[in-house]
């Protein structure tokens, strides 16, 4: 019995469907999903600025950065990129009240972009109206901001990936995600086709951790990704001096 990866790749043989089969991508393409992200502990505003001078240099989509370093970077991008940052990270298991908190602080210091954890546990316990109300309230401390909800693939069963892709589209967020990047496992092709097949249209998908490549990068937007949480596109994109018109 064929995985969800490979039932949607027959999907996309079917009729109307080969134009994702055979689109072309550059570089530039790919990287202009990318929320080109530091999350690491250790991370010091050093290497904070230079993700974002790179982000800028490459075009990305955003830097995702720690909160305790939003106000400095929202400082020193200005209009030149936009910065996100995570919220109840990375375990989930915050309070609702303190995750609202967290949002309105990161934006009041110059966030664009909120990526935040569910409540895992909640999930397990079956108690996904209590997933929905807290990504509403943070939605409603967002406002016009971007909300992406990371969901921790790796952690859950298909059916709670499911129910989870049903949660997120039943509410306000803009985005589902996959993964922290700090569990057991990161995006897998397998869980964005899931994605793709279950979100309500006019949701949108994140895959992040473990992307090892621009091929890689590639079949995960084929497969349904809007945005890409990864650092390493860019990085081999400095190292390897790639054209950014070229096809990937």
């Amino acid at each position: 019995m064929p995985g969800s990866a490979e039932l949607f790749m027959e999907k996309r043989r079917m009729p109307g469907k080969e134009v994702l089969k055979k689109k072309n991508m550059t570089y530039r393409d790919i990287l202009k999903k990318v929320d080109h992200t530091l999350l690491k502990q250790p991370s010091t505003w050093e290497q904070i600025k230079e993700i974002c001078d790179d982000a800028v240099k490459f075009g990305t989509a955003s830097v995702c950065i720690p909160p305790s370093f939003v106000k400095q970077a929202a400082e020193y991008l200005g209009d030149r990129m936009p910065v996100c940052t995570v919220i109840g990270f990375p375990n989930g298991y915050n309070t609702t009240a303190v995750k609202v908190f967290e949002t309105k602080e990161a934006l009041k210091e110059g966030a664009k972009e909120i990526d935040m954890v569910i409540n895992i546990g909640w999930a397990k316990m079956g108690q996904y109206d209590k997933i929905l109300a807290e990504i509403n309230e943070l939605k409603k401390a967002c406002g016009d901001h971007i909300l992406k909800v990371i969901i921790e693939t790796c952690l859950l069963t298909e059916e709670e990936k499911i129910k989870m892709c049903e949660t997120v589209s039943a509410s306000d967020a803009d985005f589902i995600k996959t993964s922290t990047g700090f569990s057991t496992a990161g995006a897998t092709k397998p869980d964005v086709a899931l994605m793709k097949a279950h979100m309500a249209a006019g949701k949108k998908i994140k895959a992040a951790g473990g992307i090892a490549d621009f091929n890689d990068a590639k079949e995960f937007v084929l497969l349904g990704a809007d945005r890409l949480g990864t650092s390493r596109l860019v990085d081999q994109a400095k190292k390897k001096g790639v054209d950014l018109d070229a096809e990937v």
